[in-house]
């Protein structure tokens, strides 16, 4: 125990004291809370910013649609600015394609950004034409699409007869719903929310996982090519030793998760200072998500268990290979287990409780990510968290086993790199 309490203090402390760690570890919540917030900024900011009055509308309905389609192009901060009303071309329909030749010339020569053509089909199908230099980007055509058929919905209530003011209350309407999730004790929160933390986690820990996996991968391809190993192995055996490893780099990701920890919630209760400051009006309001004991018992568990299996892979990889060429196509396989987990967060977050999603959740290469996100997003029944766990743990049984027979025999290996049949002789010989 004394040894193993040496190796782990050893590579903690050469972690921890390192300046990347300290850099990592101070300006990383920085960083995350930058790419987290600074595109909804440039989102708002380019909002303020925008001119439609580049965007020329071709009208050859006769009803006066384009102008309806004008108002709506105009984001709300701009509406009192009469310059900001795109542009309305009422012609006939047979008109429309010399009208449609000269606005495509021109926005050939960037005097326009584009134009959009609504005609006789566009009243009876909702089938309207756009053509601009910004039709790649999806943000903006689905906004002009939006104006369209608002527009177009506008005219056909007030066709029925209904006064032109109530089609326009009617067709601006917004709903706004706040979402709670009802647990076996309740409302427990956000919804929202819920979903969000539950992203979180399993970005989280892929991320440590990615981060600290190859860090003891990295590691001990070191020790083994500069034949500290040897020096090692003569006075601690290498169970003791990979143990060590997995423990001491687990616990510098966990003091590291610690601390942004802290500064999440911190950037949490600050949240509304730090939009405003930024001039960013109107955030959702979101309650934390309420997390009962026992679920927050099963995410630390889910989280040492899958950083447990992965590492002790990692591990096996870093004594296999003698090279870094070698490492990263050893170490291909175990990454395309985590890329194949986090593939799938987006499905299991749209929905939660589908099939997907549970057989996901039972793998035990993808239940560490998967499954607390799920979690934190719905109700999970106590057993199946439980058998899920069972079964996780049983996989990290079976691959420290392998891992340390490998690790055993491969740590003082050099030269080519094992077959998989050698690789299995190891298993047994060990």
């Amino acid at each position: 125990m004394g040894k193993l309490w040496v190796v782990i203090k050893r590579e903690y402390l050469e972690r921890v004291r390192s300046k990347w760690f300290v850099i990592v570890t101070l300006f990383g919540p920085l960083f995350f809370g930058t790419i987290m917030v600074l595109p909804g900024y440039l989102s708002v900011r380019g909002m303020r910013e925008a001119r439609v009055s580049n965007v020329r509308i071709i009208d050859a309905t006769g009803t006066g649609l384009g102008v309806r389609i004008a108002q709506r192009l105009v984001p709300p901060q701009l509406q009192a600015s009469s310059s900001a009303i795109a542009t309305v071309d009422v012609v006939t329909p047979a008109e429309v394609p010399t009208t449609e030749a000269e606005l495509l010339d021109a926005v050939i020569k960037r005097d326009l950004v584009g134009y959009l053509t609504v005609d006789s089909a566009t009243i009876s199908t909702g089938r309207a034409r756009y053509a601009g230099r910004n039709a790649g980007s999806v943000g903006e055509t689905e906004a002009i699409e939006a104006a369209v058929r608002a527009a177009l919905l506008s005219s056909r209530i007030e066709a029925a007869g209904i006064d032109e003011q109530t089609a326009e209350s009617l067709t601006r309407l917004r709903v706004n719903l706040t979402a709670e999730r009802v647990t076996d004790t309740g409302k427990g929160g956000s919804g929202l929310a819920g979903a969000i933390f539950g992203f979180g986690v399993a970005f989280l820990l892929y991320i440590s996982i990615i981060f600290y996996g190859q860090a003891i991968l990295r590691g001990v391809m070191e020790e083994k090519t500069t034949r500290v190993a040897e020096v090692i192995m003569s006075s601690v055996s290498a169970d003791v030793l990979l143990a060590g490893k997995v423990i001491g780099v687990g616990a510098v990701g966990l003091t590291q998760q610690l601390v942004w920890l802290a500064s999440g919630i911190g950037f949490w209760t600050q949240r509304g200072r730090i939009f405003s400051a930024m001039g960013i009006q109107g955030m959702p309001a979101i309650s934390f998500p309420s997390i009962e004991p026992m679920v927050l018992v099963a995410l630390v568990l889910f989280f040492l268990l899958g950083y447990t299996f992965y590492a002790s892979l990692f591990a096996a990889v870093g004594a296999m290979v003698g090279s870094q060429e070698e490492a990263q196509q050893a170490a291909q396989p175990v990454i395309m287990l985590l890329v194949f987990s986090i593939i799938f967060v987006q499905p299991v977050m749209t929905n939660p409780t589908g099939r997907l999603a549970e057989v996901m959740s039972w793998l035990p290469f993808s239940a560490p990510i998967i499954m607390p996100m799920r979690m934190t997003a719905t109700q999970v029944s106590g057993w199946e968290i439980s058998a899920v766990l069972l079964g996780l743990l049983l996989a990290c049984a079976a691959a420290i086993w392998v891992s340390a027979r490998i690790y055993r025999i491969g740590l003082l290996m050099y030269g080519k790199r094992p077959s998989l049949k050698e690789l299995v002789k190891w298993v047994r010989a060990s």
